[in-house]
């Protein structure tokens, strides 16, 4: 009973020291992350979006001869469109701010906002659709960047903090830990290396900061899991050595230059396990190697078990080969440790340039200068998609966007670089329907 009895005194005692001095525990600061905040938070930016869309209207309105028998003018209705996002600043004296694409997916104007007021317009440098990655430039005055860390050194457990601007509110701070590494297969992207945590991610924190607690950018808040429509503590994060490492390319090139290893794997089940008498199901099983491909060159064959890639193991499946030859360029290096039978192998391949067909849009079409088309993936509607478009060039100033389908040119329906060429003139106007997300419009070009 005595015990008992100065157990609850000594805990009464330690409540009122704490309660006459909430800042301080026996005379210490208590743990705050106000210090780290202070030097990260001026590096994460919100990023604002303005793009002119057009007003869908009837097909007929769109028709030369129609409008010039009722002698309508050519210019379209449009309406605004405004979108809010964050960006991190990683190259202070280049200006250089990382954000996912979709904040700034064809948008006319970025304006960027830093923690100290100022409003800048942001030039953008590059995209990565597949990867969800951009790059925009900002006039390097007075910025604070943030400190790169290596995300591969993350452990499950790890504290991190978001830094946003959710819902347009202003910069916010939300606190968690990472609660997986590695997450892929979820269909939000085409190339998939989440970090997850249950650090609060809400819409407009796309493109913020996932910071450690010595306030260094591990990753960048891309998606949350949201069933119900809001935040149920799922969020998943671009790793820092990922995003850093698109970054460079899109700075130096405009785009990710992907090459090609030319090899398709599966994942091992426990019946593949069993057939190949593999002592770990970890790896990818090789089922098919496109001949002439650098993975031929290199030796690797049908059946062969990938178990490491430029030193990781395989612990993902397919996915993490498909992640990790994604973030591979052109020349680039992949090594590879491989089981044959009952030996451990390692070969080396050199990524070549992907066997994609291309058209550089001034050959087509004298109002599609500056722009390059291609053909549509298979998971999208059959159609010529526009690759990339140069900022301020004849096909920008059209409207036409990166991602762009035209479906159909002069209405012939096209569904490759070869059927479009049969039906466009340059010497006359193009007439095109355009798929664009879930909208369609048609676009004269003269």
């Amino acid at each position: 009973m005595n015990k008992l009895f100065l157990i609850i005194l000594f805990g009464l005692s330690s409540w009122r020291a704490s309660a006459e001095l909430p800042g301080q525990v026996d005379g210490a600061p208590l743990p705050s992350l106000a210090p780290m905040l202070e030097q990260s938070m001026p590096a994460v930016v919100n990023i604002s979006t303005s793009t002119n869309v057009r007003v869908q209207e009837n097909p007929l309105m769109n028709d030369p001869m129609f409008r010039r028998f009722f002698n309508i003018p050519k210019n379209q209705r449009q309406q605004q469109k405004n979108s809010l996002g964050s960006g991190v600043i990683i190259d202070k004296d280049q200006g250089y701010v990382l954000t996912n694409n979709h904040v700034i997916d064809k948008a006319d104007k970025i304006t960027v906002t830093l923690s100290d007021g100022r409003q800048l317009n942001a030039k953008l440098l590059g995209t990565d659709p597949e990867a969800d990655v951009a790059v925009i430039q900002i006039p390097a005055d007075n910025l604070s960047a943030l400190k790169i860390a290596d995300s591969n050194q993350l452990k499950v457990g790890d504290f991190v903090v978001a830094i946003g601007n959710p819902f347009g509110l202003g910069q916010t701070v939300t606190s968690g830990i990472v609660s997986a590494l590695g997450r892929s297969g979820l269909g939000i992207e085409g190339y998939e290396d989440f970090i997850q945590t249950d650090a609060s991610i809400n819409p407009g924190n796309s493109g913020g900061a996932l910071v450690n607690l010595r306030g260094e950018f591990v990753g960048m808040n891309t998606a949350i899991l949201a069933p119900t429509g809001g935040n149920v503590g799922i969020g998943f994060a671009i790793p820092s050595n990922m995003a850093v490492r698109l970054m460079e390319s899109l700075v130096q090139h405009g785009e990710v230059r992907r090459g090609l290893l030319g090899v398709t794997t599966q994942d091992l089940t426990p019946e593949l396990v069993k057939a190949f008498a593999l002592k770990s199901q970890h790896g990818a099983v090789v089922s098919r190697v496109e001949a002439g491909s650098p993975a031929e060159k290199a030796g690797l064959e049908p059946g062969d078990i990938i178990l490491a890639i430029n030193g990781q193991d395989v612990k993902g499946g397919s996915a993490q080969i498909r992640n990790a030859v994604g973030l591979l360029q052109i020349g680039d290096t992949a090594n590879l440790e491989i089981m044959r039978g009952e030996e451990r192998k390692s070969l080396q391949a050199t990524i070549g340039k992907p066997k994609r067909p291309e058209l550089d849009g001034s050959k087509l079409h004298p109002t599609l200068s500056g722009a390059v088309l291609g053909v549509t993936p298979k998971d999208q509607v059959e159609g010529v998609m526009i690759e990339k478009v140069e900022q301020n060039s004849k096909a920008w100033k059209t409207g036409l966007r990166p991602g762009d389908i035209i479906v159909t040119a002069n209405r012939y329906r096209v569904r490759n670089l070869d059927e479009i060429k049969q039906v466009v003139n340059p010497n006359a106007p193009l007439l095109v329907n355009l798929q664009r997300g879930g909208e369609g419009f048609f676009v004269v070009l003269q």
